[in-house]
Order: C-alpha cells, then sequence, then structure tokens
C-alpha cells in the first residue's frame, strides 16, 4: 500500500466503526484544489494515492491530476489497480483456460503453480450459453436450459475445476441471470473494502470486465470499463491497467422524458450524440438537474452502451438516487451507511449544491425532446425515428436485393405469406434493457392491452423473452404481466444474453426455407445494444436495436415496413384496426406498476446465488492444482502460448517479405474478425470438427468454444458478412496466396503461410475492432501468423488486445490510407526499424515493395502508446510478461 507523501491515509467514522481511507481534501493541501476534477477522475486519484509507490505510482503522477485541471488534457501514464473483475463465460472460459496454462508453464519452468492465482477478486457468470432453441412455449425455459447443459458440460466442467483450484476466484451458475444485471443487482458496492494489516480500508468500487458492456455499472458510480480477457487475466494477477489520464466529456442531462418515450430511446439519442462528437479512449460523465429525474436503472441503461458510442465508459455520480437503489435491491443499511458517508468525505457526492466540474468538452440534451426510436440496420449509433422506419429500411435493402423484388409476395408452405422487410425474430433481450424495470413492464403493458384485445403476433414471427435477472420474472408475475407477454408468445427462454450475442437460436423450418429459396431480407428487432452484420443469425440481414415495449409491437406488425405512427398495427378479434397508441401504456401507468417491486425481491433470488443450482452443483470435477487436459476434448484445449517459454525476453525483431493477408475496409468489428455466433458445415471450423466426431448439430457456437485455439483459429476473419477487397465480389472470410490466386478461406491461407515461413500483415481503414472486448480477434490474429496490423484508426479495447498478444499495431499517418497507396494484396511489406529502441507512439518506417517492382517507403505511427504496454510487446504478450517476472 501507499506512501502517504500526502499524509492521505486518514480515518473515517461511520455509525461507530473506523475505516482507514486515502483522503483526497488532505491530499489537496499539498497538490492543490482538486475539487472541479470530474467524478471519475477523483476515483482515479484515490486509486493513486493507494498504491503510490515512488515506483510505479509516483508523485509525479499525482501532480498531472491539478495539471489536468488547466490543460483538461494529459499525455501522463498511470498504472491504475482496479478493485475486481467481472467475467463472463465467452470470454472468462479462454482466461481460465490460460490460467491453468500458465500454471502448467509455471511447473515445467521449475517455479511454482500455486503463483498463478487471482490476486484480486474475480466473480465469473455464467450467462452467455443459453440459446433460444425453442420458444412460444411453457416448456421453452426447462428445455432451453437441459439443452445448455448437456451441450456445455466439457466447458462446466472445466469451470467447476476453476472454481475449486484457484483462490479469489467465484462462479454465479447458469440460470441466474446477465453478468451486468447480477452485478447491478447484487456484487457491486459502490464503495469496497478490505482488511490490511489488521486494519478494514475502505476505496471506491472498481473494476475491469471481459464484456464491453461492463460499463453498465458505471449506473451506480462505479468505475468501469470492458477489457479483454488478455487483460483482464494481468490485472487478476496483480498487473496495474496502464493507461493515459483521459479526456473527460461532461455530458449535461435538463428536464425529463415526455409521454412515450423510454430510457431505450434516450440511450440511442445519446449514442447518436457522443458518436458525433468523438468520444474514444474518453471518459463521458453525466451532471446536471436532469439526473433528479433519471432512475438509476435509466443510468444503468445509458452507461451500459458506453461501448457503441466509443467511449472508455460513461459514468454517473453517486448520490440520493444511488442510495435508493442500494436500499431498494436490499445492499445492507452499513453498505449504505458507508457509501454516503465515504463519497461525501471525498468531495464524490453529487447534489442540487454541488458545482459543475472542469471538462475538456461538453454537450447537453433536454430530455423532453426524446422521441421513440430504434437503431440499425447494422450499428447502433444509426438512430431512426419510429415513424421514418420504412424509409430507412427501403435505403437499408438497396444492399441487400433487386429493387424491383421490394414488394413482393412469397407464399410459404405454412400457408402464411411472407416480404422483404418481415420481422422474423422479435427479441426481449440484453442486459441494456432487461434490468429496467420501466421498459420491461412497459413489453408487459403493451402485451396486455394487445392480448385483451384477443391480437396475436404474426406467424413468421420468433418471439422470446429473457430477463437479466430472477428478479425481473418475480415482478413480473407479482404485476401480473407475464400471463399477457406468454399470451403473445413472449414465454421465458432463459435467463442470459441470448439473441444480442447470436445465441438467438434456429428460426422455424417454413420461415428458413422462406428466407433462404427468396433470399429474403428479412429483420431482427431486439432489445439489444449490438446489431453488426451477421452477429443475430446468418439469416437476418438487417437487425433493429428498440425498447421493449417496441419490440412486442413489431412481432404484432411483423414487419419494419409498417409506418407504426401513422398506420394500424394490426386487428382486434373482431376485425377492428388497433393502433400503436391504443395499447400504448401512459408514463402513470408504467410507474404504477413498477411500484410495486421490493427489495425482497431481490434478496431472496441472491441468498444463494453461488450455490443454489442443483445441475450445476451435481457436475464431476477433477481435484488438483494443475488441469488434466483431455486430448479429446473439442472445448478446452491446452493453448500454445507458452511453449518453449525461457526467463530471456525475446524483443522486437525487424519484419522482412511480409505477404497481406486481408485488405479490409471501415468498421471491422471484433464480430468480423471473430464471430461469435454459429460455426458453417463448410468452413474451417466446421471441417475441424466434423473430422473429430463432432455432428453438425451439436457444433455449438464459436463463443462456445473459445477454450479451443483450433476452433478458434480457424473462425478468425470467418464472419460471414467480412469483405476482404483482395477478392473483390467475395463475401465471407476468403483470400488469395500471391502464387495460385486462387480463393479460399482466410485460415488455409494463413496456414500455406505458415509453412513457408512467410509473416503476414493486415490493412484496414477506420474504427478497426469496435465492438466486443473480444480477446479471440487479436489471439486468433497472432496464430494465424500476423505480425502487424495497420490501420486508419483503432479502438481502444482490440489495440491494447493485439499489443497484449505480441501483434504490433500501427497507423496511417496524414491522410494516408489503403487507396492512397493503391494497395491490392500482389505487395510485400517490410518494418526495418522493429527493434529494442522501438517507442511508444514513435514513427515506424515500413517499405512497400509492388508487384511491378517500385518501392514505396512510408512512415507508420505505432500505436504502443505507453512505455507498459511497449515491456508486453518485448516479452511478445502480456502473460509472457507476468510469467517472467513471477519465474
Amino acid at each position: 500500500m501507499s506512501m502517504n507523501s500526502y499524509n492521505a491515509k486518514q480515518v473515517l467514522n461511520v455509525k461507530n466503526k473506523e475505516y482507514d481511507y486515502y483522503s483526497i481534501p488532505t491530499a489537496e493541501k499539498q497538490l492543490g484544489d482538486l475539487s472541479k476534477l470530474p467524478f471519475s477522475l477523483k476515483v482515479l486519484v484515490e486509486n493513486l494515492l493507494r498504491y503510490e509507490d515512488g515506483n510505479s505510482v509516483t508523485k509525479e503522477h499525482l501532480k498531472a491530476f491539478a495539471q489536468w485541471l488547466k490543460d483538461k488534457t494529459s499525455n501522463v501514464e498511470i498504472a491504475y489497480r482496479p478493485a475486481r473483475v467481472l467475467m463472463q463465460d465467452f470470454t472468462g472460459v479462454p482466461a481460465v483456460v490460460d490460467l491453468a496454462a500458465m500454471r502448467d508453464a509455471m511447473q515445467q519452468a521449475g517455479g511454482d503453480p500455486q503463483q498463478i492465482n487471482p490476486l484480486n477478486p474475480v466473480d465469473l457468470v455464467i450467462d452467455h450459453s443459453i440459446q433460444v432453441d425453442q420458444f412460444g412455449t411453457s416448456h421453452a425455459l426447462a428445455n432451453n436450459t437441459e439443452i445448455e447443459m448437456q451441450r456445455n458440460q466439457e466447458r462446466y466442467e472445466f469451470l467447476r475445476w476453476g472454481q475449486d483450484a484457484f483462490a479469489n476466484f467465484g462462479v454465479v451458475p447458469p440460470g441466474t441471470g446477465i453478468c451486468h444485471q447480477v452485478n447491478l443487482e447484487y456484487l457491486a458496492k459502490a464503495v469496497w473494502t478490505a482488511e490490511v494489516d489488521g486494519r478494514t480500508v475502505a476505496y471506491p468500487d472498481t473494476q475491469v470486465g471481459t464484456d464491453s458492456h461492463t460499463t453498465m455499472i458505471n449506473g451506480l458510480g462505479v468505475l468501469a470499463w470492458g477489457v479483454g480477457g488478455i487483460e483482464a487475466e494481468a490485472a487478476m494477477l496483480g498487473q496495474p491497467v496502464s493507461m493515459l489520464i483521459p479526456e473527460v466529456v461532461g455530458f449535461k442531462l435538463t428536464g425529463k422524458l415526455p409521454e412515450g418515450a423510454t430510457a431505450t430511446d434516450l440511450v440511442l439519442r445519446v449514442v447518436q450524440m457522443l458518436r458525433e462528437h468523438g468520444v474514444v479512449g474518453k471518459f463521458v460523465e453525466f451532471y446536471g438537474a436532469g439526473l433528479q429525474h433519471l432512475p438509476l436503472p435509466d443510468r444503468a441503461t445509458i452507461a451500459n452502451m458506453a461501448p457503441e458510442y466509443g467511449a472508455t465508459c460513461g459514468i454517473f455520480p453517486l448520490d440520493q438516487i444511488a442510495l435508493d437503489y442500494l436500499k431498494l435491491s436490499g445492499r445492507t443499511q452499513e453498505t449504505m451507511d458507508l457509501v454516503e458517508a465515504y463519497a461525501k468525505a471525498q468531495g464524490m457526492w453529487h447534489d442540487a449544491k454541488t458545482p459543475e466540474a472542469v471538462y475538456s468538452s461538453q454537450l447537453s440534451l433536454d430530455m423532453s425532446t426524446v422521441e421513440p426510436s430504434l437503431a440499425g440496420p447494422k450499428r447502433p449509433q444509426d438512430r431512426v425515428a419510429l415513424s421514418k422506419m420504412p424509409e430507412a429500411f427501403r435505403v437499408a435493402a438497396e444492399d441487400y436485393m433487386d429493387m424491383n423484388e421490394y414488394d413482393n409476395t412469397y407464399p410459404t408452405d405454412a400457408g402464411f405469406d411472407m416480404h422483404h422487410g418481415d420481422v422474423v425474430i422479435a427479441a426481449i433481450t440484453s442486459c441494456t434493457n432487461t434490468s429496467n424495470p420501466s421498459v420491461m413492464v412497459a413489453a408487459g403493458l403493451v402485451a396486455k392491452k394487445a392480448a385483451e384485445k384477443g391480437m396475436k403476433v404474426k406467424p413468421w414471427v420468433k418471439t422470446s423473452l429473457a430477463p437479466g435477472s430472477k428478479v425481473v420474472t418475480e415482478y413480473l408475475e407479482k404485476t401480473g404481466l407475464l400471463p399477457y407477454l406468454d399470451d403473445l408468445g413472449f414465454n421465458l427462454v432463459g435467463y442470459g444474453c441470448t439473441t444480442c450475442i447470436g445465441n438467438s437460436g434456429p428460426l422455424p423450418d417454413d420461415v428458413t426455407k422462406a428466407v433462404t429459396e427468396n433470399d429474403l431480407a428479412v429483420c431482427s428487432v431486439l432489445s439489444g445494444n449490438r446489431n453488426f452484420e451477421g452477429r443475430v443469425n446468418p439469416l437476418v440481414k438487417a437487425n433493429w436495436l428498440a425498447s421493449p415495449p417496441l419490440v412486442v409491437a413489431y412481432a404484432l406488425a411483423g414487419s419494419v415496413k409498417n409506418d407504426l405512427v401513422k398506420n394500424p398495427i394490426g386487428q382486434d378479434a373482431k376485425g377492428n384496426d388497433v393502433y400503436l397508441k391504443d395499447i400504448w401504456p401512459s408514463n402513470a401507468e408504467i410507474a404504477a406498476e413498477v411500484a410495486k417491486i421490493s427489495s425482497d425481491m431481490f434478496t431472496s433470488q441472491y441468498a444463494n446465488v453461488f450455490t443454489g443450482n442443483q445441475d450445476w452443483n451435481n457436475i464431476d470435477v477433477a481435484k488438483g492444482d494443475t488441469y488434466q487436459w483431455d486430448p479429446e476434448s473439442t472445448y478446452v484445449r491446452l493453448p500454445p502460448f507458452f511453449e518453449g517459454l525461457t526467463k530471456k525476453v525475446p524483443g522486437a525483431k525487424p519484419v522482412k517479405g511480409a505477404r497481406l493477408l486481408a485488405l479490409l475496409g471501415d468498421n471491422v468489428t471484433t464480430d468480423h474478425i471473430s464471430p461469435a455466433g454459429s460455426i458453417k458445415a463448410d468452413s474451417p471450423a466446421g471441417h475441424y470438427l466434423q473430422e473429430h466426431g463432432v455432428q453438425k448439430q451439436d457444433f455449438n457456437s464459436y463463443g462456445s468454444r473459445r477454450g479451443n485455439h483450433e476452433v478458434m483459429m480457424r473462425g478468425t476473419f470467418a464472419n460471414i458478412r467480412i469483405r476482404n477487397e483482395m477478392v473483390p465480389g467475395t463475401e465471407g472470410g476468403y483470400t488469395k496466396h500471391y502464387k495460385d490466386g486462387e480463393i479460399k478461406p482466410i485460415y488455409d491461407v494463413a496456414m500455406q503461410y505458415q509453412a513457408e515461413k512467410t509473416p503476414l500483415v493486415i490493412v484496414a481503414g477506420k474504427e478497426y475492432g469496435m465492438g466486443s472486448s473480444r480477446d479471440w480477434a487479436a489471439k486468433g490474429t497472432m496464430l494465424l501468423g500476423v505480425k502487424a496490423v495497420v490501420v486508419e484508426s483503432f479502438e481502444r479495447i482490440h489495440r491494447s488486445n493485439l499489443i497484449g498478444m505480441g501483434v504490433l499495431p500501427l497507423q496511417f499517418k496524414d491522410g494516408m490510407t489503403r487507396h492512397t497507396l493503391n494497395l491490392t494484396g500482389d505487395e510485400t511489406f517490410d518494418l526495418p526499424g522493429i527493434d529494442n529502441h522501438l517507442k511508444p507512439q514513435s514513427d515506424v518506417k515500413m517499405v512497400i515493395n509492388y508487384a511491378d517492382g517500385n518501392k514505396k517507403e512510408i512512415s507508420l505511427l505505432c500505436r504502443i502508446d505507453t512505455d507498459t504496454e511497449m515491456e508486453y510487446y518485448f516479452n511478445e504478450g502480456i502473460l509472457q510478461y507476468v510469467l517472467r517476472n513471477m519465474l
């Protein structure tokens, strides 16, 4: 703990209990007035005061915050140590696989495998594995859960081993809820405590998580953001998160939401505004008089979508509304007393008297101007007003189809007709909205009013309800709304991410046949946060994010071509037209139902959260410090990352004669690089599984097989919607080898180059790696033999993940692009200056050798941004760096 240069260590008395804490007001006596620092930066200041050691944290690091108040920006790198780590199973399994592999490597190098243990608390919530195999029936939950347990037996056996083998590691069993909602409703404390030398130390609750939407907990004043599994493993093992002191964008909220607008409509507006402003790599902090009209779940909805607006986090301060939520969700009185006393002592409390902080830049929104909206068809920031949906689909359809067929009718064997623009998936899903009672109750009320009129969902719509926790089901039952959702086919399908992560399950056979035979441009409407291409379902071309009540409305309407503002949404039992306004609840109706939610719903559902699942407890679990790897397993295999590791640091080496593996455009997401959804039978991953005796119906998803590097390497760049400009006119993960020019899967060509000992590069456009914090997007890139990725700009998490796997991120300068350089894929590339003198953010020379014999020398920006990141790169990865330090 701290050298305490600033005498910051003080005692806080709360209701006759003493806590040690690191006081910012005391440190200000030497640092100068920091009271106008944004809330989020005060959290960082406290962290540095607590960990000041004269080495990783010095006085200069702390003085930089006083300077930040003058400059509103900083290029000072700090070492930040979050209190805890949150994981989900898609990203958590490979992280635990890596920890198990590190134990093996430690043992082989003559060290103690028990040294590999989380030093900070880690919670892993199994929430990404449930799929919507069955829907529209009262048996859906039981059947989907049973299939999940069978399908994921090997993964769950492995996680049960990890739960017993590692200290400081808790697993929340499947069927509990989404990690972010479990975090909001139960795990988070807003102020954390630890026993140090017989004293209780209080400090802000901070975390990193292996899921982009970790930011949801910012709604409760907890500074947290998503990192790749690679960075999370390092944080677990006590490594600080290396970061520059960020710019902070202030977002002032005034007014309150009007009738008919929901928290989802508000967040879609916020996402659009912040994307336009440009907040990548920055913190966003919400303040202003409007906060008093924003219940905590609405704040969590806005915080959740920070990855969609591009910010590191979108945080709300601690205030009375945060305390009220802690009380409602069943937190202890002691926790609430400590949060209030601590926040007030540290100048972190927000109320009407709080002076406005200093921000790097500012925006404001009057919430009374928010209107019902959706976002799509493939990016969360592309907001569309509800009345403009038919027009938005028509524009989108030009990419998907021959517009002469736009109004065609296609009969099906099931007796109903289908059309372009039909909604084939209507899913109430995802952490963004299922944690928010107001929008969930609104969906229930729309269902009630529709069901009472005898309305039915269109027969081609696959409906599903996947709440983020069991508390949601309890309040939908208490309010009497669940039976109406059941009436419309929105039966409970499971507790977890489902559709948003690509676990939407197959469409019914009749619909599948109509869509595939006629190449229909069909849609999904989901209450999620992600709608990237190829993510929700391979047969669905356009995906629209919407509030839960609008999901119900579109299931009734059956098409996005229907203008729900002007036209009837459907007919009642007597054949009379019904309009959206006829079934839309008032704000007062919603509030009356939300008022029925009580704290005992939370306390009863979370009473046995780690132990209450019989299926989980019955899993046979192997014992031992190291894992007994099964060579036949297609789910969990020993990865090759630490093979032959020695104490010597390998350092950086020049690259000569590299070939282009893929030439990609703008907005390439981590879904494009490493899909999470279904595995095609005729893909390299599909062939591998079939060669290992796995039947097609048992393929499961890429996400579930992240513990097997053989599957994940073959799935890298295998998204069905990725477009490689080296092979124009093709869609999907294909490229060509320079010798034969034959178009083949990217994996096959990468292996051909690997056999020839030819290094590889990737070249792409803007915002490369946006989307989910997917470490396999970096791991797979490395395993394919890619040495450098050269792009116009990077999204934050993926850039750091590439470095964490020893891949060099480089950025074009001065308006240079793949187009201005006339790249085709026939070139070779040299990076002659890569050596152990490489510096963060320095210029790097690249020589391009064109096929016609011409050469061009260009200068690129090295996007290794900090000295710590450079250490990771010299070690060929962050985990190798940690292991060498331990040895």
